[in-house]
């Protein structure tokens, strides 16, 4: 089992920014995605930032930052500057999710303006 749910990342999708570690444990995506499906926010948010560092590099796939901000979003509903970071990353890789970029960003308005 990896220790941190970025080590798993790291040996399922590579890292941008530094060599894959030699692993001999199966990788098959869905361990990763139930390791994420039950990760706590710090654990989600710190793959995210040390594997995809400026939101438009890295090596995960589009549909695991998705999730991962979804995951991550549903733990921490109200911090506005995590809905802008999830809103940045859809408006990066959309445009099918410019209605919820646009819903998130109209969100962290309200809560920083009440």
């Amino acid at each position: 089992m990896h220790s941190t749910l970025t080590e798993h990342a790291r040996c399922l999708y590579g890292d941008e920014f530094g060599p894959t570690p030699e692993c001999d444990l199966d990788h098959r995506e869905h361990y990763f995605v139930e390791e994420l499906t039950f990760a706590d926010a710090d654990s989600i948010l710190a793959m995210l930032r040390e594997l995809c560092p400026h939101v438009v590099d890295g090596r995960l796939l589009v549909w695991v930052r998705n999730l991962s901000y979804r995951l991550a979003l549903l733990q921490r509903p109200d911090e506005p500057a995590l809905m802008r970071e999830a809103a940045e990353n859809l408006w990066l890789h959309g445009p099918d999710w410019d209605g919820v970029a646009a819903d998130l960003t109209r969100r962290a308005d309200a809560l920083e303006a009440s």
